[in-house]
């Protein structure tokens, strides 16, 4: 169920969470709520010029932690969201899958300014989320920083820190002014932030296993992010464990909002170098000191299952073409969205569904299927690659194949942005019956 009010101030919002909660801990109606998140839509700066003044911009900011966001799989958590910015939002989740009314523009409405609205969602999989407002973007005037959220896993994971690296691209004017995405970029220089620092450090002691969450919270921009002189293993993508696997030259490529967890033993001081896909350039920096004190490590082992499928049905599949972008394939503008526009397609839950993902156009187009992790097939459809996403890079007028299990019933949106600062982010759904 959910609830709009006048909005209260800070206190009196974790207040009123606390007091939902125990309701219901206490015999309410419904399940037991095990936690409790409050997010807040609103301005802020960003220092991202040395010795000038901050930079306005948006974020949406978890105000009952002190870091990112960080819940535990299995929680069925409280969520009570805060608008103080003058564009109706609503929190849009990468990565978390379940109940089709946490996705936008769908289930509900988004929350008009000064509103607050109150609901449960539940946490089914451990995994590095992303929550944000890019969706409504066209009624944004300043750019808007996402917010990471981190799904624990039950059980403890043999590492000895676990670090969220959030990377940013930014284009500021001379004036110092940011521009959204969406808009023309023109006589504006690119900028990239980890955490929001031009110059970000990361300190360990040698022999520390990390756990590094690489996050790309650019907008358009496709991102190599590399970690020199030490072994970047992949555990995960798109919040979905993966068979272990080095990256390669120890760089990571992700797509906007894609996500990668890493495992990294610290072995020596060396930078972070990102590629924007015209220029290299060193980011930040990973600070070890000490002395080794114990053997080196084994390999990690990999992170717990999710319980999703081992396999997929590609023989009895529903098979659909979809063209990302195309302006006579029912592509729209999340404003002019409307849930009476006709499906890109539908489905029975408990079906597979492989989608022939093409680019038609002159640059690479990012796609992200809400709702249902997806695995990248082979050329021939004849297996998948060992991992699982929920975002995909595809090059101009290439064509890419994935398939999911259709588990979730329920209305999900599909998005296509092509990496230019200036083009729109469009969206269709599909149905789950």
């Amino acid at each position: 169920m959910k609830m709009r009010f006048v909005a209260p101030d800070r206190r009196e919002v974790l207040a009123g969470l606390g007091a939902a909660a125990a309701g219901l801990i206490a015999g309410g109606a419904g399940p037991l709520v095990t936690a409790q998140l409050a997010l807040q839509a609103r301005a802020s700066t960003l220092a991202l010029r040395p010795g000038q003044p901050a930079t306005p911009i948006y974020e949406l900011a978890a105000v009952n932690h002190l870091r990112e966001a960080r819940l535990k799989r299995g929680d069925r958590c409280q969520l009570v969201f805060r608008n103080e910015l003058p564009a109706p939002l609503a929190p849009v989740w990468y990565g978390l899958t379940g109940a089709a009314t946490t996705d936008p523009l769908q289930g509900r409405a988004p929350a008009p300014p000064d509103a607050v609205e109150t609901s449960i969602i539940s946490i089914p999989s451990a995994g590095t989320l992303l929550a944000d407002f890019r969706l409504f973007e066209d009624g944004l005037k300043q750019p808007a920083r996402p917010l990471p959220v981190i799904a624990a896993e039950a059980g403890p994971v043999a590492i000895d820190r676990d670090e969220v690296l959030l990377i940013e691209e930014w284009r500021l004017r001379p004036d110092g002014s940011a521009i959204p995405p969406g808009q023309d970029p023109t006589d504006a220089a690119p900028l990239y932030t980890i955490n929001g620092r031009t110059s970000f450090e990361l300190s360990a002691s040698v022999g520390q296993r990390l756990r590094l969450r690489f996050i790309n919270g650019s907008q358009r921009s496709v991102l190599a992010i590399k970690l020199e002189s030490h072994e970047v293993r992949v555990m995960a993508l798109d919040g979905q464990p993966a068979e272990p696997f080095p990256a390669r030259n120890g760089a990571l490529v992700l797509a906007p909002g894609g996500r990668a967890d890493a495992f990294v033993d610290a072995t020596t001081s060396a930078p972070f170098l990102l590629h924007d896909g015209k220029t290299a350039r060193q980011i930040g920096s990973l600070a070890v000191s000490g002395k080794l004190e114990r053997a080196p490590l084994s390999p990690p082992r990999p992170l717990p299952s999710n319980d999703l499928p081992e396999k997929l049905d590609l023989k009895g599949a529903l098979r659909f073409d979809v063209a990302l972008g195309a302006a006579d394939a029912g592509w729209t503008r999340p404003a002019s969205f409307s849930t009476a526009s006709a499906p890109a397609f539908r489905t029975r839950v408990g079906r597979t569904v492989v989608l022939a993902l093409k680019n038609p156009g002159a640059v690479a187009a990012v796609f992200h299927l809400h709702g249902h992790p997806f695995r990248l097939l082979d050329r021939l459809d004849d297996g998948w690659k060992p991992y699982w996403l929920d975002t995909l890079a595809v090059e101009p007028g290439q064509t890419q194949r994935i398939a999911f299990a259709a588990t979730a019933p329920g209305r999900w949106l599909l998005e296509s942005v092509v990496t230019d600062w200036a083009a729109p982010r469009l969206v269709r759904w599909y149905g789950v019956e």
